[in-house]
């Protein structure tokens, strides 16, 4: 296995997050699979911020704690960091700020002075010191300079990256691999496009990390994907304007946070009572409260379970890589409407903000589903009772209907009623398309297990912890075993993927093990004992040490 790390830190505002995005891109011309964490605090500037680029021959999905070359803007960034530097690892560094360096030292104020170009390019300066010590091509340094810089800074970014591969020598050498060069998007980009594979016509979010990167890649390509992109004033607003579009007739999602999502839920039961399809990208981070906005977790699973007052059903999923982002963004979507439910994604940071290579060919779709629309006999009655339980919509302005929608019990017409007969009707009605869908469920790959069976261990996870586990149970021979529908939970596939399980070992970025929790729920044994982790993903070699100890 050929691979490389590399890490490169600042201070919040030196545009860490895109120089990282711009290593990925080098590496994977170059026909390496890549993947990248962004870790920063809540600050507009200042503070620790770091990238770290892992790039592999191999299909990978998680970081490891060491690193080949090490890009440090100021003092911090080597300081925080040195568990990271190994006998081997290549430290470059900006003397302008950097004291107790060692490596090679690059003059960025002087660079940027001579070349009158703005701090910010110092990021380029840095890559192109490491194209020259990864023995990269200049040539192809420039080429993704062009790609991701913008025309009015490109010439003073190719001077300073030019400068930067200048100031430095080749350590080693990256070898080009016969492979394909793979885009490289994170997690918000791969669910938003899935959204509008699955029919989205608008997408309403107020920003709230980590997925407000979701609104601002939706908005800026909004014209590309013939789509509508609001922005209004808070979360209680974003929810009941889909809910608006839903009941006009236009597919709608939203994204947010557990904070945003907090004041959603009272839209939630709305949607859950007047039969309204909506689709929330819903992006965990530590809490609760505020929490740690720019950090990570798996901590909302049993809020997202149980949002909403009274009995209604739903559809959860926890996608745990970009292609299953993408999937289950439009799955959700398509099978919202199919079924008039709300539908959630859970994501978190790791996965939302974290950039990895996109491969759309090993995408297998599910298949596309369309909204039962009623086909304009007889009179019309919003919540007329169906086998399976889904009415056919009609949309206002359509000819000879009435569209009642109605937050109250209310009866087939959509009329406000207290009668126990009508209620019982409605509520069975209800939870009948729950079954409905759920048994529609059962001929998707809910369950997704990697490893062989019998192996005598078994790794459950969910989100985007799983190529970490992944890696790791393969250094163990152990089997990994991942949900990725929790509501309605598959329970027939669940069997089927723990046969032979042998010793279970449940990990979560959680304090108390949430999935853990929903598999006794279900009537499974989740097994001993349940490895935590809390603010930042496994790394790798993390959890293969930690695996160690519970395996020894």
């Amino acid at each position: 296995m050929s691979e490389y790390s590399v890490l490169i830190g600042g201070r919040a505002g030196e545009g860490i997050n895109t120089a990282g995005l711009s290593i990925a891109r080098l590496f994977s011309r170059l026909g390496y699979r890549t993947c990248m964490y962004f870790d920063y605090p809540s600050l507009i500037r200042g503070g620790h911020n770091f990238a770290i680029v892992r790039a592999s021959d191999m299909r990978i999905g998680a970081h490891r704690t060491p690193v080949d070359v090490l890009l440090a803007f100021d003092q911090n960034s080597i300081e925080h960091h040195r568990q990271r530097i190994r006998d081997t690892t290549t430290v470059v560094y900006d003397a302008s700020t950097v004291v107790r360096g060692q490596g090679y030292g690059l003059p960025l104020d002087a660079i940027l002075k001579e070349e009158n170009a703005p701090p910010i390019t110092g990021n380029s300066a840095m890559l192109g010191a490491l194209a020259q010590v990864a023995g990269i091509d200049r040539d192809l340094l420039e080429a993704v300079l062009r790609e991701s810089v913008p025309a009015k800074h490109l010439e003073a970014n190719l001077r300073v990256a030019g400068r930067g591969y200048d100031a430095v020598e080749n350590v080693f050498t990256v070898e080009p691999l016969d492979a394909p060069t793979f885009p490289v998007l994170t997690g918000n980009e791969a669910a938003g496009l899935g959204l509008v594979h699955g029919g989205l016509e608008s997408y309403v979010a107020y920003p709230m990390t980590p997925s407000s990167n979701l609104l601002h890649f939706l908005a800026e390509h909004a014209e590309d994907f013939s789509i509508k992109v609001l922005h209004p004033e808070n979360e209680i607003s974003v929810i009941l304007m889909a809910l608006g579009l839903a009941y006009a007739g236009e597919k709608a999602a939203v994204g947010t946070s557990g904070g945003g999502f907090c004041l959603m839920t009272e839209g939630l039961s709305f949607a859950g009572m007047a039969e309204l399809p909506v689709t929330i990208v819903m992006g965990q981070r530590p809490g609760p409260s505020t929490g740690m906005p720019t950090y990570t977790a798996q901590s909302d699973l049993h809020f997202v379970l149980n949002a909403g007052q009274g009995e209604f059903p739903r559809l959860v999923a926890a996608p745990g890589d970009l292609e299953e982002a993408y999937t289950w963004s439009s799955t959700a979507l398509m099978l919202s409407w199919k079924y008039q439910v709300p539908s959630i994604i859970l994501t978190d940071k790791t996965l939302a903000e974290g950039a990895s290579s996109f491969d759309i060919e090993t995408v297998v779709p599910h298949p596309d589903q369309e909204p039962v629309l009623w086909d304009g006999a007889g009179e019309y009655r919003r919540y007329a009772p169906r086998e399976g339980g889904v009415s056919p919509l009609a949309f206002p302005g359509r000819e000879g209907a009435v569209v009642r929608v109605n937050s109250y019990a209310h009866d087939e017409a959509g009329f406000t009623t207290e009668a126990a007969a009508d209620v019982k009707l409605l509520q069975e009605k209800r939870l009948a398309k729950g079954e409905s869908l759920k048994a529609e469920l059962a001929t998707y790959p809910t369950v997704k297990a990697y490893g062989p069976r019998n192996s005598g261990a078994t790794i459950v996870c969910w989100g985007s912890e799983k190529w970490a586990c992944i890696e790791a149970a393969e250094k163990f021979g152990a089997r990994v075993v991942q949900p990725l529908v929790l509501a309605p939970f598959p329970v027939r596939h669940w069997k089927e993927a723990m046969i032979g399980a042998g010793k279970i070992i449940c990990v979560e970025n959680n304090a108390t093990g949430e999935l853990a929790r929903l598999l006794r729920q279900q009537g499974f044994d989740p097994g001993r004992p349940v490895l935590k982790y809390d603010g930042r993903p496994f790394a790798v070699d993390e959890l293969e040490a930690r695996l160690l100890e519970v395996l020894a």
